[in-house]
């Protein structure tokens, strides 16, 4: 049986992200909902959600004794899987800019900045859009042609090199839907709530070995 540990760290899409992890996995897995390290080093796989202020997300989550370390320890130098979703997805780059520069985990180089209103283009981004694969990824298999998924955000991931981005989106402008990089893999859309593409996608996650 696969032991999966789903943080909880205040996020507020956490037990949609639960259900859905559950509904994914069957009978065959395990979903703890925890913010202990001690389960975190127990964990085969390991899933981080994400709702809101980036600031708000990394402060909640440090604030936790011991849980970035375990974090950090497992996924980084245990190589552990590892899904981000949203703000959890977010704040795996060095930083973000929503009101000021918040620390970010810094184990993908890069930013996360504001998206920019425009006509027809209102901010935050909320809805379903089109993801377009970058090329093959074992988390994006069998997606069917034209897979959409459930977007909501006001900031986007800016790595520092495109081979990070798995997946595209368009919204006026090209955003990274998904970002990858040896045992890390995030979306910043919400499987959680993107029906079949969705389940597909932490199916995959559940399954991989990367």
């Amino acid at each position: 049986m696969t032991r999966v540990a789903l943080i909880d760290y205040g996020s507020g899409n956490l037990h949609s992200c639960a259900r859905a992890l559950a509904a994914a996995a069957g009978s065959a897995d395990d979903i703890k909902v925890t913010n202990n390290p001690e389960d975190i080093a127990a964990a085969d796989r390991i899933v981080l959600p994400g709702v809101g202020h980036f600031a708000d997300c990394a402060h909640a989550l440090a604030a936790v004794p011991g849980l970035f370390e375990a974090m950090e320890k497992h996924i980084i130098r245990y190589g552990r899987p590892f899904l981000g979703i949203c703000v959890g997805l977010q704040l795996l780059l060095d930083f973000g800019l929503e009101d000021g520069r918040t620390e970010g985990f810094g184990w993908i180089p890069g930013k996360v900045v504001a998206l920019e209103p425009a006509p027809g283009r209102p901010v935050p981004h909320v809805g379903w859009n089109q993801v377009e694969l970058r090329g093959p990824h074992p988390v994006l298999d069998g997606l069917g042609p034209e897979p959409h998924a459930y977007f909501t955000h006001s900031y986007a991931c800016q790595p520092r090199r495109i081979d990070y981005v798995a997946a595209w989106s368009h919204y006026g402008d090209p955003i990274a839907a998904a970002l990858a990089h040896d045992n890390l893999f995030g979306t910043q859309f919400h499987p959680e709530k993107s029906q079949k593409v969705g389940l597909t996608i932490l199916s995959n996650f559940l399954t991989w070995k990367p």
